[in-house]
């Protein structure tokens, strides 16, 4: 072997390290960065003595298919149930404190108070004051929830337009990617920015890949709707301005496509956006179905009754009154809109009488607790209430609205749990693609001593050609 090719071998050698060093060195730099992957830089031979270093970027298409799969499930999870949290504070307020089921509670109790001495007017003005509290309880709830549409409303439409930003970015990636591929240069860094960019897309909606020629990737939802090929599709909706009772909210489109939502606590929602249209349009609407068939069975279990005349609102009236709403069918926003009758005085409470004369039961005078014992029994007694509303058909008003309390407790424990274990597999996928494409540091550092041998070695193998060739020279002059 000449001189000349040792010394090229040599500096060839330094160079080849100096590429794998660097690599090296920025694996470590970027060890704690969860959207950077591990590269590898491979040396192959292009001819005798010469070499060259290829750059590879660690990758496990499964892996990170089950990440985007598990973010998705976890982020539609989570925005069902952080919104229960704060839908049963204004709703329920803490500890049920503000909730129609203490109201009633609280009713029944004045009831029956009035009925052991139904002389004292003052007790029969207690009732009418505690019905007021059932009253303001039904429409506050009312409000609230309605409000609280409003406001996911908004939620809604911000993500969206964070989603478009997202696949506007994603583009731009996507683009990098494409053109270094073509070039023949290194797309690593590109990679890693237009798989960051995915999985915060994936938060937003559940999401399915497949790459082209060039590394041209195209996003679709996991229903097949286009999210993206070559150009972003357009994710539109918009947004109410206030909410009524029984009435649905916008739909997300994307591409012209509607987005599906889910259903119940272990939600078959997937992404923060179907999370939200569950939480506005499923637990937030039945929670408001519930509160108007309270109202209804309130109306109906106060109602005056008369021998000549049809049954009339008594102690509560709604806007369809003297009528009574229809057993058993669910009337949208009543809870909005009942009211303690003008009216109602206590005399008029324990006599009957409030619609005419027609409806009065008492003649015997001020020691009369028939009809108020009455009332009471109607809180207790079963009565239908309409399916739709999703809880118990048939019960009595006061555990009709205690049970509605326990199924949004039933259904805010089961989004509870499920988003544990959800997060826990979002992070248990993420650790798994973390171990197979990250940066192990302890390896990192032992294949930089490695390195620093090698250079060590091609320095000194450069040391001994230019003292040959010194003496050489030397020996020449």
């Amino acid at each position: 072997m000449s001189l000349t090719s040792a010394l090229s071998i040599a500096q060839s050698a330094l160079l080849t390290t100096s590429k794998q060093t660097s690599i090296v060195s920025r694996n470590v730099a970027d060890a704690s960065n969860s959207d950077y992957a591990r590269r590898t830089a491979v040396v192959t031979s292009t001819a005798p003595g010469a070499r060259s270093v290829v750059i590879q970027r660690a990758a496990s298409d499964l892996l990170f298919r089950q990440n985007l799969s598990a973010l998705s499930a976890w982020s539609g999870q989570s925005a069902l149930y952080s919104g229960m949290d704060q839908l049963e504070l204004a709703v329920n307020g803490v500890d049920n404190a503000s909730s129609p089921s203490t109201a009633i509670a609280n009713l029944q109790q004045a009831l029956q108070l009035y009925a052991t001495t139904p002389s004292n007017q003052n007790l029969g003005a207690s009732v009418i004051d505690a019905a007021r509290d059932v009253v303001r309880s039904l429409n506050d709830g009312t409000q609230a929830i309605q409000d609280f549409r409003t406001q996911t409303d908004g939620q809604i439409a911000t993500a969206v337009d964070d989603l478009n930003k997202l696949l506007s970015q994603f583009q731009d990636a996507n683009k990098a990617v494409i053109s270094g591929t073509r070039s023949g240069t290194d797309v690593s860094d590109a990679l890693d920015q237009r798989d960051a960019i995915l999985k915060k897309i994936a938060e937003y909606v559940p999401v399915s890949t497949f790459t082209r020629g060039d590394n041209d990737m195209v996003i679709t939802t996991t229903d097949g709707t286009t999210l993206f090929e070559t150009v972003p599709r357009s994710v539109t909706f918009t947004p109410s301005s206030g909410y009524t009772a029984g009435i649905p909210g916008n739909t997300i489109s994307i591409d012209n496509v509607p987005l599906s939502a889910g259903s119940g606590g272990n939600t078959s929602a997937v992404g923060k956006l179907a999370g939200l249209i569950t939480l506005r349009d499923g637990v937030a609407a039945t929670m408001q179905s519930q509160l108007d068939e309270t109202a209804r069975g309130l109306i109906t279990a106060f109602a005056e009754t008369s021998s000549s005349q049809p049954d009339a609102a008594g102690l509560f009236t709604w806007s369809g009154a003297p009528a009574i709403p229809a057993a058993g069918t669910l009337v949208d926003g009543l809870a909005g809109s009942i009211s303690v009758n003008a009216a109602m005085t206590p005399a008029l409470l324990r006599d009957g009488g409030a619609n005419g004369a027609a409806y009065v039961l008492n003649t015997s005078g001020s020691s009369y607790a028939n009809l108020l014992i009455a009332y009471g029994d109607r809180l207790d007694q079963p009565m239908a209430f309409d399916a739709a509303a999703g809880i118990t058909a048939t019960s009595s008003v006061a555990d009709y609205a205690a049970n509605s309390i326990g199924w949004f407790e039933g259904v805010r424990q089961q989004a509870s749990t499920t988003a544990d274990a959800k997060e826990a597999l979002a992070t248990r996928t993420a650790e798994a693609l973390s171990n197979d494409t990250g940066v192990n540091v302890d390896q990192e550092m032992s294949l930089l001593l490695d390195l620093e041998h090698t250079y060590q070695a091609s320095a000194r193998m450069m040391k001994t050609v230019d003292d040959m060739l010194d003496a050489l020279m030397n020996a020449v002059g």
